[in-house]
């Protein structure tokens, strides 16, 4: 994908971050903060996704998958949803804003795979393709770093994209099933509070 953003952006979404969840840890609101930036403004699919430290264990992940709201309200608001609204997690506790890494993910749109489903595995690849599974009422998305962090080839990712949704692990075979993928640009703390990197 094209690098639409750099690190001196990345190092603004992480901050922002961070600081959307402080502000509604002690106030209960959404920061009202607006970007002077242009490009911040335009509509972008958003994933923030935290961790915790030093064991880098799974603490919170929400986002938008399409490019629904802009894309520094975009941060706020799922920065905000991973730490107190992931179902899989309970709410984020203030004694452990020190103790979690952030990391922000801006989004290309989804693309539709148009090809055989037997040749859909040969044409992902791990570590550059994010995946979008639609089927019915049931939608699963998993981010390009999950394949890469877990080494799953790319079946297993198949595999694991329709688990997400809820689905039969071969519903992706089905020809009823939408299947996108996406790439992304990945931002995140080394440490909490610590130096952005871009991956």
């Amino acid at each position: 994908m094209a690098e639409l953003f750099d690190l001196r952006d990345g190092e603004a979404f992480v901050k922002i971050a961070r600081k959307s969840i402080g502000y509604y840890m002690h106030t209960g609101q959404l920061l009202k903060e607006k970007s002077v930036d242009a490009r911040y403004n335009e509509k972008r699919g958003v994933f923030v996704t935290l961790h915790s430290f030093p064991e880098r264990e799974l603490r919170g992940c929400i986002g938008f998958p399409e490019p629904v709201a802009p894309l520094w309200r975009a941060i706020i608001e799922n920065a905000v949803n991973a730490a107190f609204s992931d179902p899989r997690f309970a709410p984020l506790q203030a004694n452990e804003l020190d103790k979690i890494i952030i990391e922000v993910s801006v989004l290309t749109k989804p693309v539709a795979m148009r090809c055989e489903r037997n040749a859909l595995p040969e044409k992902i690849k791990i570590g550059r393709d994010g995946l979008v599974i639609k089927k019915g009422s049931c939608v699963g998305l998993l981010l390009p770093q999950v394949a890469s962090e877990l080494k799953w080839n790319s079946k297993q990712f198949l595999c694991a994209l329709c688990g997400k949704a809820g689905l039969d692990e071969s519903a992706w075979k089905d020809e009823k099933a939408e299947i996108c993928t996406f790439q992304s640009q990945i931002f995140a703390e080394e440490k909490p509070n610590g130096r952005i990197i871009k991956y």
